[in-house]
């Protein structure tokens, strides 16, 4: 129970309502001066450490990590604010990913096993299909990190990446259009409208984009996404990168099933067609949100229903 002191001058009118056990450090008492009739407990050692550890050693960590964060980035970064704003987006992107991906694999696999049993009847060769694909450059921000030393010799004669695709090789998964090893004379070379090698049923799944469907596992391994730059294989990459600006732009974003320049333009099949993709792809880079994928993925039903840019 607490007991109740009232103190009256000329100076100061005021009630104080004081605890019957002792003092605890740092609670408010609301008066400049503590009854005299009490007997007020002194700081215990515990109480002094609590005190110090919250109000100065947790808040100079907070400070050392700030600053670390500012110092240790790379020289060339973003501000923080901005460098936040970019990890908010990564994490969006992510997981719009992972959420589309696992519900169109669950709805597909019906048409999945149909399409299967129908690519092993119609022709001789795997059901699926597996490419090399280059995807997202990982390394954009190599030169940068303030922990690489600098030294006499060619860097990339230590690089376990032998070979400069701008971006990191991984295999993609489609159901096979084409009969089996179609390029095994010709070498890689872009599919055309009626092309001899496309198989019947073939034509029917590059049309409706289904031959696309189980790159959903590229997206849930983290290769693809859902939306971005079309996939290009290294050959390809290599010699577009030297002929067209900002082609290299495209593999600072992951590779996409869809993409603005892929529900514009379709597959590509000469260079010219190529020149047009890129300009959509680095529009589609600089000016992303969660809203434009969305927009996209709504195009790209429509692409699938009317077949446009198949080929």
């Amino acid at each position: 129970m607490s007991l109740i002191y009232n103190r009256i001058n000329s100076k100061l009118n005021s009630s104080y309502a004081v605890a019957a056990k002792s003092y605890i450090y740092g609670t408010a008492i609301g008066a400049k001066e503590l009854p005299k009739t009490e007997n007020v407990a002194g700081y215990s050692l515990g109480s002094l450490i609590r005190f110090y550890f919250g109000e100065y050693i947790l808040g100079l960590m907070f400070v050392l990590a700030l600053s670390s964060f500012a110092v240790l980035s790379p020289a060339s970064s973003i501000s923080i604010a901005q460098s936040l704003r970019k990890k908010v987006s990564s994490i969006l992107k992510r997981s719009l990913d992972l959420s589309f991906a696992s519900v169109g694999l669950l709805l597909a696999a019906p048409i999945m096993l149909i399409v299967a049993i129908l690519v092993k009847l119609t022709s001789p060769g795997p059901i699926f299909y597996t490419q090399k694909r280059v995807g997202v450059n990982r390394r954009k921000n190599a030169n940068n990190r303030i922990y690489s030393t600098y030294t006499d010799f060619d860097r990339r004669s230590r690089d376990r990446r032998r070979e400069n695709y701008h971006g990191l090789p991984f295999s993609v998964i489609k159901f096979r259009t084409m009969v089996n090893d179609a390029e095994k004379k010709s070498g890689p070379v872009w599919a055309t409208r009626n092309d001899s090698r496309i198989t019947p049923i073939g034509k029917f799944l590059r049309k409706t984009r289904i031959d696309e469907i189980p790159q959903l596992i590229n997206v849930l391994r983290g290769e693809m996404s859902m939306v971005g730059p079309r996939p290009e294989r290294p050959t390809f990459v290599k010699d577009l990168s030297q002929k067209i600006p900002d082609y290299v732009e495209r593999l600072n974003v992951k590779p996409g099933i869809t993409g603005q320049a892929q529900v514009t333009t379709g597959y590509d099949t000469s260079l010219e067609s190529v020149f047009e993709k890129v300009k959509n792809d680095v529009e589609y880079i600089r000016n992303w949100s969660v809203w434009t994928d969305l927009k996209i993925l709504m195009k790209t039903v429509l692409v699938v229903i009317t077949g446009k840019g198949a080929c």
